[in-house]
């Protein structure tokens, strides 16, 4: 999907293989994203609207829908955001908080970029973030599918044998292995008025995974990245993400000229068909968005 236009755009996606069923929840996210900027936010403030949206909704692993580890009590989330103003702020292995896009706005108010684990946790206390760790009842159904097929001969991810899991089990408790579970991402990427881009992502985590595994979300330029030709946001397994540093990579055939479609295009075709990979992205004159798998979507323009 691509469009061209001079004005502001939004595009939000909901996780590569997520299912486009999903779709609703990104046009409320575009919209809420939508209503920042009549209200003279910025771009920023834009992605971070849609993604809070994202977040607040459980049906998708962000926030309150976040994924639980395979103790299944460990909630570890990764969040982004970065601007062309100069705003860079993330977080990674982040607990007990219902939105991570807050704590990593934060972030980026400080001299640092990115923030983990325990000292991400008590900054986001002194920020004013309350503890906060529910869990979603799709996310408890989603633990013992995975579990289940830990236990079976399939592959609970592409390429990684069932048995590492076990044999490198970092848990607290011990490993019992009795589908193929979340490795979604959320995320927006935003155009304003003025000509700036933005983006936020956040994600509640991959599952099956070891304690303190950090994907792509979280790390500039595989997960994310915005600059003065655009912003792009991935989504899909982080591990493969990472090695291509795809964000930046798309960015910049962006920025040499490669038309934003061509971009996403090519930028899903560097990975195999059974690696769900979906890309966002905003430039100039075009926004879209291109995945392999079903994956929930929104784009919103205004001339």
């Amino acid at each position: 999907m691509n469009t061209i236009d001079s004005g502001s755009a939004i595009v939000v996606h909901g996780g590569a293989g997520a299912g486009r069923d999903l779709d609703d929840g990104c046009a409320h996210a575009a919209r809420a994203a939508r209503e920042q900027l009549e209200q003279d936010g910025d771009a920023l403030d834009a992605a971070i609207a849609a993604v809070l949206v994202l977040e607040n909704d459980s049906r998708f692993n962000a926030g309150t829908g976040a994924a639980l580890g395979l103790d299944g009590s460990t909630i570890e989330m990764d969040a982004c955001v970065m601007d062309t103003r100069g705003r860079l702020g993330a977080v990674a292995g982040l607990r007990a908080v219902r939105n991570p896009v807050l704590v990593a706005r934060d972030v980026a108010r400080t001299p640092h970029c990115l923030l983990s684990g325990e000292g991400a946790e008590r900054f986001a206390r002194a920020m004013g973030h309350v503890p906060f760790k529910e869990v979603s009842d799709k996310a408890r159904r989603a633990h013992q599918k995975m579990i289940d097929q830990l236990a079976s001969d399939g592959q609970a991810m592409p390429g990684v044998d069932n048995n590492d899991f076990a044999r490198f089990w970092n848990y607290a408790c011990s490993p019992a292995f009795a589908g193929k579970s979340g490795c979604d991402t959320v995320g927006a990427v935003v155009r304003d008025q003025d000509g700036h881009f933005a983006v936020a992502g956040s994600t509640g985590g991959s599952a099956p995974s070891l304690l303190g595994r950090v994907g792509d979300t979280p790390i500039i330029g595989s997960g994310f990245y915005a600059g003065p030709h655009g912003a792009v946001a991935a989504t899909g397994i982080g591990e493969h993400i990472m090695r291509h540093m795809l964000a930046s990579t798309v960015y910049h055939w962006i920025a040499a000229g490669t038309a934003l479609d061509e971009a996403l295009r090519r930028g899903v075709g560097l990975f195999p068909d059974d690696v769900p990979i979906g890309l966002i992205a905003v430039s100039r004159t075009e926004a879209g968005a291109f995945s392999n798998a079903p994956m929930p979507q929104a784009v919103v323009r205004h001339g």
